[in-house]
């Protein structure tokens, strides 16, 4: 059974920062997969925010190039998302996924202060 758990959200003005860890545990051979973070806004859907792959390539979303980074450790089963110059509209529930086997962890709340 895999377990994702996030951790490093919180309240932060707009412009600062924050680095949202998602450790995992289990049967998961964490170092062959990819791995993403997804963001729910307040009375929205889940969407996609950044993507890294086994191989360490990445995408994001178009609202957040620039301005965040996916990174992981693959010796600390840990994936990591480092949120730079945030805006109020990254307010919400962020959370880690291994998209090839629809394991999500709990989530930790980001709330950006205009």
């Amino acid at each position: 059974q895999v377990h994702l758990v996030e951790s490093g959200g919180g309240l932060v003005q707009a412009g600062g920062s924050l680095r949202l860890s998602c450790a995992a545990s289990g049967s998961i051979a964490f170092i062959i997969r990819p791995m993403g973070w997804y963001h729910q806004a307040p009375g929205k859907q889940r969407e996609g925010v950044a993507r890294i792959s086994s191989g360490g390539s990445t995408n994001y979303a178009d609202s957040v190039k620039g301005r965040f980074t996916i990174s992981r450790d693959n010796a600390k089963n840990t994936v990591y998302l480092q949120m730079n110059n945030v805006k109020p509209e990254d307010t919400g529930v962020y959370y880690c996924s291994v998209p090839d086997i629809e394991v999500w962890g709990q989530g930790t709340q980001v709330t950006v202060s205009s």
